[in-house]
């Protein structure tokens, strides 16, 4: 079974990350390791500004991460795009919303231009981009909606938190991975987890590039 390392926002992030692999491979202990941020962030998501897009751009420029990557087969990269443009990446061309699948590209684009040129293009097949669109929060929507929100891409942790606030036992405004993992466990099989990303072209991408998929690609070098 393949190994991953995760480079991500934030500790929700990679919990909702670390189970969606697991459902997808069927595989409860299949080996993941947090890069970035590091080890167990459930006791610190309160933290102000712990993680964030900044950190994952400097993780990629770090002698850590180069270093990394005799340890395992795969990097999954994840970074929203609600604050694109903060990183220069804007929403829009001409007044005109770029597509999800464009700005991805173009985000994707940017995360590689942190690497070293030499390294990415010696170990590129390597690298599978989780590039959510516009927050890790969409992919959420299929399992709480079957109407036209289940494809939303913007607000969609207000829209998640109105059907959590109903369905559940809590809302997810602080962030806490415990109820990101209580949230992605739902998705239960590949099928089902296969069958909800199609919502989401983000997700739907996401999921088609990982190893071994059987699914069709959604992007190529």
């Amino acid at each position: 079974m393949h190994s991953f390392r995760l480079i991500t926002e934030g500790g929700t992030d990679q919990t909702t990350l670390e189970i969606i692999l697991s459902i997808f491979y069927d595989d409860p202990d299949i080996d993941i390791e947090r890069l970035q941020p590091p080890g167990d962030e459930t006791d610190r998501y309160k933290q102000k500004n712990y993680g964030g897009w900044g950190m994952v751009f400097d993780y990629l420029q770090k002698k850590q991460f180069m270093e990394a990557i005799d340890f395992a087969d795969y990097f999954i990269i994840q970074i929203d795009t609600d604050v694109s443009p903060e990183f220069g990446i804007p929403h829009q061309e001409a007044g005109i919303d770029l597509t999800p699948e464009e700005l991805y590209k173009r985000v994707k684009e940017k995360l590689i231009s942190k690497m070293d040129g030499d390294f990415y293009d010696k170990h590129k097949k390597r690298f599978i981009f989780a590039i959510s669109i516009h927050s890790i929060e969409c992919w959420f929507l299929p399992l709480y909606y079957d109407d036209n929100r289940k494809s939303k891409l913007i607000k969609c942790l207000d829209t998640l938190n109105q059907r959590l606030q109903s369905q559940e036992s809590f809302t997810i405004d602080r962030k806490n991975p415990q109820y990101y993992g209580t949230i992605s466990k739902k998705f239960k099989t590949k099928k089902k987890l296969v069958k909800l990303a199609a919502n989401s072209p983000s997700f739907k991408m996401f999921l088609e590039n990982l190893p071994d998929s059987g699914l069709p690609l959604g992007e190529s070098d």
